[in-house]
């Protein structure tokens, strides 16, 4: 396909997705003041990865922001909000599965794919109690950013092509992975009960308790906790975590992670998001990224950012890690869209091994419904 077919294409989405308007709600009210709201998206992207000796190229779904589909059940009673949340991940080709040798097929549910299914109680005077699977306190604590980009760029690196794996400078590949150089050591989803606060002054304390219910034969136990906060001042708005996760497995090993973030965004548009973490036993990065969010279009806003992950010790003593990236995510408000496109490289270097600079494009769009 030639450049003016490419541009034609390229012309013809646009002027469509302009042309489309979103007005239908899934909500329906069940008496009594409850309801029932049908939500989810669908992400497909484009990935293309260049290890320094040969490019893989494959369509996939976006990992940073996984297609999915979930059920809310909210119900106000004299005793709080009580309401249900299921949601499932529909089980396409990850972004983050793929590499040089491996293509997951194009559509494979698993019971891993399950994201939530839980029940949650919100009572103003105590805080929220929620039981089942779900986000454990510390999910999400080192990824607090508000730069509008993490559909495609944010400091957990491996979303992107995770399962890629270097080559060494005499081109042969290893087994050293994207996501084994560039952790982010944040929390995750587990079968777990968890409690919430109240806010206070901006501030929530989290807690929680869980186990793996999803992988066979697996019996690990996470006990984590979190701060968080979320506040204006002035022109800024702020929004930060700190968190701290156990993780008991059931082979006999323990593992401690601590990590943090914090972002801010001007009225301007400027905004700035930095984030940190160590595992106790091995491994520690440092990221940062600057952006600007504006309303370049009448169609949305238009958010571009630039990043920067360094990391010491996590694929072997001695190890770095660095990653350099760039991306612009463009909204287009009438039709609940956003399409975005991301470029990265990345570098890993070790004390008996050097390794060839790898870099990835990902190209995509992400529809609400």
């Amino acid at each position: 396909m030639n450049q003016t077919s490419i541009k034609r294409v390229l012309t013809t989405i646009v002027c469509a997705v302009c042309a489309t308007e979103v007005t239908a709600e899934l909500k329906y009210d069940t008496g009594n003041g409850g309801s029932v709201q049908i939500y989810g998206q669908f992400s497909p992207a484009y990935l293309s990865f260049d290890d320094g000796v040969s490019t893989t190229s494959e369509l996939v779904d976006n990992t940073n922001s996984n297609s999915r589909i979930g059920l809310w059940y909210r119900n106000p009673t004299d005793f709080g909000d009580f309401a249900i949340n299921l949601e499932t991940a529909f089980g396409l080709r990850p972004s983050g599965g793929v590499n040089q040798v491996i293509k997951p097929d194009a559509f494979e549910w698993r019971r891993t794919n399950i994201r939530k299914v839980e029940a949650i109680w919100n009572v103003d005077q105590f805080g929220t109690f929620s039981l089942g699977q779900g986000s454990m306190s510390s999910d999400g604590a080192s990824s607090q950013d508000l730069s509008g980009t993490t559909l495609v760029l944010y400091n957990s690196i491996p979303d992107t092509a995770g399962a890629f794996t270097f080559r060494t400078t005499a081109g042969a590949l290893t087994a050293k992975t994207i996501i084994a150089a560039f952790a982010s050591y944040d929390g995750s989803r587990k079968a777990r009960v968890r409690y919430d606060t109240r806010s206070f002054n901006g501030f929530r304390l989290s807690a929680s308790y869980g186990e793996e219910v999803l992988l066979e034969n697996v019996d690990n136990k996470v006990s984590d906790f979190g701060v968080y906060y979320s506040g204006d001042v002035g022109s800024v708005t702020m929004v930060g975590a700190v968190a701290y996760s156990r993780t008991e497995f059931d082979i006999g090993v323990t593992r401690h992670n601590t990590v943090g973030s914090f972002s801010l965004l001007h009225d301007t548009g400027f905004n700035v998001t930095v984030a940190a973490g160590r595992r106790n036993e091995a491994g520690s990065y440092g990221y940062a990224k600057l952006g600007y969010k504006t309303d370049w279009f009448s169609i949305g806003s238009t958010a571009v950012a630039i990043d920067y992950y360094s990391g010491s010790d996590t694929t072997s003593p001695n190890s770095n890690s660095e990653s350099v990236g760039i991306g612009v995510v463009q909204s287009f408000d009438a039709a609940n869209l956003e399409a975005y496109l991301g470029y990265r490289e990345y570098s890993l270097s070790e004390t008996a091994q050097t390794y060839r600079d790898a870099s990835s494009v990902l190209f995509g769009a992400r529809w609400k419904f």
